[in-house]
């Protein structure tokens, strides 16, 4: 059954206009004789002008530091614990730090950068992320670096929702704006990629310099952030429009889950610590669901959630995330630590991926427009899927060509076609209020899947008990590869039955099908569905 996700307004489109219809203009307040911009948005796919794309590289540029961030310190876990004498546990929150603080208010960035401004929010938090990049790179005490590490996960709750909103309300929904998302989300998606690389480079000269490369990148983006942000309407901000008991109830949720979830391989998983904040982490979320069905401007409007592709979209990210995440801390203390490999050599074998998900951002904004997005997600969880099943393989002595470059290869096409196709389903059909609250149920999800697999495999890897031995493989490795492959399982067949639904709605949708339609109790497909899934639309 198709849901729709619409908003009770006696208004029409009409009424909500302050005034009359504007001139076409540019985001700089010129007129713009092309056309390409009406009433504050980008409608053409094509002929931007130069201060659009830079302000399209300012916002893509910030997520791709954001995924560059994980994956460069990924690289550096084992020059840090061999620096810092840390063990594979404590390595865990030099990453989950940042997942941690990421994750956990990311649902809060987004609903406050609606209410305060999204530029105000965006830049605020990029100069906050600069910094404590700065900061974390030249202090060596262990817990001080992963608090900065976390600050830096919140920085980049604010900027990641914030950035994605000024996309989805600067560009119109349709061709402009699936381009702007694919050519963002492919940055993304190439952050992740090219980290390992940048991050094998960084780390043959020092680990610290992974931890500072993003910090003057981010004053870089910032500058130019300050000249091509668009302003937006003047917000007036009134504490009775904030949720502050469901800002609160939410964020504790996510960050007593995600706490629960880092530490429990330490702490032991039915250890009453573990168990205490589980139940603590549900009661805050009880507590928050309670609060959001009653209060007039809640953080999370319940109803979004009434689209089943929005869902789709949110579980896919978890499930793609927590996969890659995990995959990639498990590859990379099997080559650096028990094959020997250095991080550079590291770097090169995980290049062709990052070259892959770059290209892609030439096409992809066409191949949006044309495929649906589940159908989309199906090759990119079969293409991820692949990649895992062949690493499985790898036993030791096998040369790089036979266990790691088919399956490097084959996720560049998983993240290719996976990264960009949850973003845009994720916020398709969501009005302009609530792009940031779109944009971070996805960003939430991504992370939180991220933090909960990392774990999981971390204490897979761990409960072993064998020490690692040079070229042999880890202990609990090939359990945890086996995991990883089942999260794209779970992805791909959960995307294969969206796609058939959709394809099914679209018959029962089609003016011979009517009455069929109505005797099996089917809705008409909602607007946002028919975005992301065209099939669903094009017959009605």
């Amino acid at each position: 059954m198709a849901f729709t996700d619409r908003k009770s307004s006696d208004l029409s489109d009409a009424s909500r206009r302050t005034g009359p219809p504007r001139a076409p203009e540019t985001l700089s307040g010129q007129p713009d004789p092309a056309g390409h911009v009406a009433a504050g948005h980008v409608t053409s796919g094509s002929g931007w002008p130069g201060r659009t794309w830079l302000l399209l590289v300012v916002l893509a540029g910030a997520l791709f530091l954001d995924g560059l961030d994980v994956s460069m310190v990924g690289v550096a876990l084992p020059s840090i614990g061999a620096d810092l004498d840390l063990g594979q546990s404590q390595l865990q929150w030099i990453v989950s730090g940042y997942v941690l603080g990421y994750g956990g208010l990311l649902l809060l960035g987004g609903r406050v950068s609606d209410l305060l401004g999204r530029r105000r929010v965006f830049l605020g938090a990029l100069a906050v992320f600069a910094l404590a990049s700065v900061a974390s790179a030249v202090v060596d005490i262990n817990m001080l670096i992963v608090g900065l590490r976390f600050i830096k996960g919140v920085a980049a709750a604010f900027t990641v929702p914030a950035g994605l909103s000024i996309i989805t309300t600067t560009f119109a929904e349709g061709p402009a704006r699936n381009r702007a998302l694919s050519i963002y989300t492919v940055c993304g998606a190439s952050g992740f990629s090219l980290g390992l690389v940048f991050g094998g480079l960084l780390t043959e000269w020092s680990w610290r310099a992974t931890l500072m490369f993003p910090g003057p990148v981010a004053v870089l983006l910032f500058l130019a952030g300050l000249r091509v942000v668009p302003r937006g309407e003047q917000v007036q901000f009134r504490w009775a429009q904030f949720d502050v008991l469901g800002a609160v109830t939410s964020t504790g949720a996510l960050l007593l889950l995600v706490f629960a979830v880092v530490r429990a391989p330490t702490a032991g998983w039915a250890s009453a610590a573990t168990i205490g904040t589980f139940v603590a982490a549900a009661v805050l979320a009880i507590a928050f669901v309670g609060i959001e069905v009653r209060h007039p401007h809640p953080l999370v409007r319940l109803g979004i959630l009434r689209s089943y592709l929005l869902v789709h979209a949110n579980v896919s990210g978890a499930l793609m995330f927590g996969g890659y995440v995990s995959f990639q801390f498990v590859v990379t203390l099997y080559l650096q630590d028990s094959l020997g490999w250095t991080p550079l050599a590291m770097a090169l074998a995980f290049l062709p991926a990052g070259l892959i998900v770059a290209a892609s951002a030439i096409r992809m904004d066409r191949v949006l427009d044309r495929v649906p997005t589940p159908l989309l997600m199906v090759g990119g969880f079969a293409a991820f899927l692949g990649g895992y099943l062949w690493f499985a393989r790898a036993q030791p002595g096998m040369g790089y060509v036979n266990f790691l470059l088919p399956t490097i290869v084959l996720l560049g096409i998983g993240f290719a076609l996976t990264f960009p196709s949850v973003t845009a389903q994720g916020t398709a059909g969501v009005d302009d209020d609530e792009q940031g609250l779109a944009s971070g149920l996805v960003n939430t999800s991504v992370q939180i899947g991220g933090a909960v697999m990392l774990a999981v495999v971390t204490a897979i890897l761990a409960s072993s008990g064998q020490p690692t031995r040079h070229g042999e493989l880890l202990g609990g490795m090939t359990t945890a590869i086996w995991l990883v492959s089942g999260l794209s399982v779970v992805g791909l067949l959960g995307s294969l039955t969206v796609s058939w639904f959709g394809r099914r709605s679209a018959a029962l949708a089609s003016p011979g099908s009517q009455p069929q339609a109505s005797r099996s109790g089917e809705m008409p497909p909602a607007d946002e569905d028919c975005d992301a899934v065209p099939q669903l639309c094009d017959q009605g």
